[in-house]
Formats: C-alpha cells, sequence, structure tokens
C-alpha cells in the first residue's frame, strides 16, 4: 500500500488530511480526504463513508459541511473519497457535467471506454475501505455510509447491497431511482448500456422493492425548495419503495431549503449523532 499525504491539518484536536494512491481498480491516481478524531490516537474508532454529488471532489464536503466539530466529539472518523476517476488518461465527456470526471455515479461501468476507469462501486466497496481499515485505526465492523444528490444515490445503493459492510446509511437529497430520472438514465445508459434490468442493481428504490434493508432506520433529509426534487431526485419514489418493502425510512422533507452545501450543512450534526448512536451499539 503506497499513500501519498497531500496535506495535514489539526482540526478540533483531531486531523485533517487528504492522500492520493494509485488505485489498481480505476487505474489511476485516486484521491480521498480522511478526518481522524482525538479518539483514534488511543483505540480505533467507527468511520462515516460521504459520498459527495455532481462535478464534486473530496473537497466539497470536508470545506463546506462543517461535520468535523461533531465527528470529534462523537470520536467517528470520517472517509470522502473523490467522485471519480481522473486523469489524462480516463475518458471524460467535456460537453456534460452530469456524465464522465465528476460523475462516477458510483457503478462499475461495463460498456467501453468507461469500463476500463470507471469502477466507483468496487472502489469504494473493496479497494478504498481496505486501504483505510488497514493504514488507518478505524473498526472495519463499525461503518456507516452517507452522501448527498449523486453521492446519496451511491450511498444508499451500497449500503442495500452490502448491509454487512456498511451498517448505517443516511442521505441527503438522494437521486432516489436513477431509472426515473435525465440524470440517471443518461449515467446509467452510458455506462451500462441499453439493457434497463442492469440498471436496477444502482438504483435505490428498486433495490428497496428486491432486497429491502434490515439494518437501523434510513435517513433522508430532503429539501423542499430544492429546484431539482420533482425532475430528478423523485423522493416519494423511495418512500413508496419503502412502504412497499415494510423498510423503516424516516424521510424529513425541510420547508425552505434548496440542493446546497447551506442545506447539509444545517443538519450533518444529526446525521453523525444517527451514524454514531447506531454504530457504536455493535
Amino acid at each position: 500500500m503506497n499513500l501519498d499525504l497531500i496535506s495535514s491539518f489539526r482540526c478540533f484536536d483531531g486531523t485533517q488530511r487528504i492522500y492520493r494512491h494509485l488505485s489498481e481498480t480505476t487505474a489511476c491516481e485516486m484521491r480521498f480526504a480522511v478526518y481522524l478524531p482525538p479518539a483514534a490516537q488511543i483505540k480505533k474508532v467507527p468511520a462515516l463513508f460521504w459520498l459527495s454529488g455532481l462535478t464534486c471532489t473530496e473537497q466539497n464536503f470536508i470545506t463546506k459541511a462543517g461535520a468535523q466539530r461533531m465527528a470529534s466529539a462523537l470520536g467517528i472518523a470520517l472517509i470522502v473519497p473523490d467522485t471519480s476517476p481522473r486523469g489524462d488518461a480516463v475518458p471524460d465527456d467535456k460537453e456534460s457535467y452530469d456524465f464522465g470526471c465528476g460523475a462516477g455515479f458510483y457503478v462499475d461501468a461495463t460498456r467501453a471506454p468507461w469500463s476500463s476507469h470507471y469502477k466507483m462501486y468496487s472502489y469504494i466497496v473493496e479497494e478504498l475501505r481496505d486501504v483505510i481499515t488497514r493504514a488507518f485505526p478505524v473498526d472495519s465492523s463499525r461503518l456507516g455510509i452517507s452522501g448527498h444528490s449523486m453521492g446519496g444515490h451511491g450511498a444508499l445503493t451500497i449500503a442495500l447491497k452490502n448491509p454487512e459492510v456498511f451498517r448505517t446509511v443516511s442521505a441527503f437529497s438522494p437521486i432516489a431511482s436513477p431509472i426515473e430520472c435525465p440524470w440517471g438514465r443518461k449515467a446509467l445508459a452510458g455506462y451500462l448500456g441499453d439493457n434497463q434490468t442492469d440498471w436496477e442493481q444502482y438504483d435505490a428504490s428498486s433495490l428497496l422493492k428486491n432486497i429491502g434493508w434490515h439494518g437501523p432506520e434510513i435517513l433522508v433529509d430532503q429539501g423542499e425548495a430544492d429546484e431539482f426534487i420533482d425532475t430528478q431526485l423523485k423522493p416519494h419514489l423511495l418512500e413508496q419503495a419503502a412502504q412497499c418493502a415494510d423498510v423503516h425510512l424516516r424521510l424529513r422533507l425541510r420547508p425552505g431549503y434548496d440542493h446546497s452545501y447551506y442545506f447539509v450543512s444545517t443538519f450533518i450534526d444529526e446525521h453523525l449523532q444517527h451514524h454514531a448512536r447506531h454504530l457504536k451499539s455493535l
């Protein structure tokens, strides 16, 4: 394992670091951020993986969400990967913000040329998780996952398919059913091809109906003033799927809040408390 430390800052008695490494899964250099609370100096701690949204990198969450203060108090690590592979050798669609670099959608692409690098699902679930639990004082049996928008979609689908790995899950403004929205249909067709049966494995609403969830309640916050709520996010589809599968989903519609990190930063402490409460009880 060869990790290159890019930066390290003291933060609420813990450390906020950024690393890069050569990923075998994505066949390129990847970056990720790690916040280690002060408790990590003396023991292994639970960790929350955060998946960011379209156009983001690891920087958006660590600089805008204000999560480190609560993570320090709760004794929980924060793991924040990039949203997609990047680099001169990585294919991109420079005409689109919602496809290619910055828009990996946390899938394993099967369609050329994307399949050579765009393996963000396996990168998160397998390679990055292995890197984190081997290199840092993180308890591999107490991992949670969360995210925003495209990252909320990623967090939900990854947790639903890997409940033995990610024991808790929450999301902000997730793309609840990519099959049913323009962002999702473009990405899934581009990365996976036209067979919509293949798309269902990356659709949270479909997964809830098909395999359910037996962990702690799923926490989702959604701004009612979000410009994408009706056309792209469609939280009612996630709610319907949860009801159909008898899964405990706590969907909180927040009046006046939009899609921005102002919204995320307002409620991030409650999400961290949600994860820490359940992870520490394991």
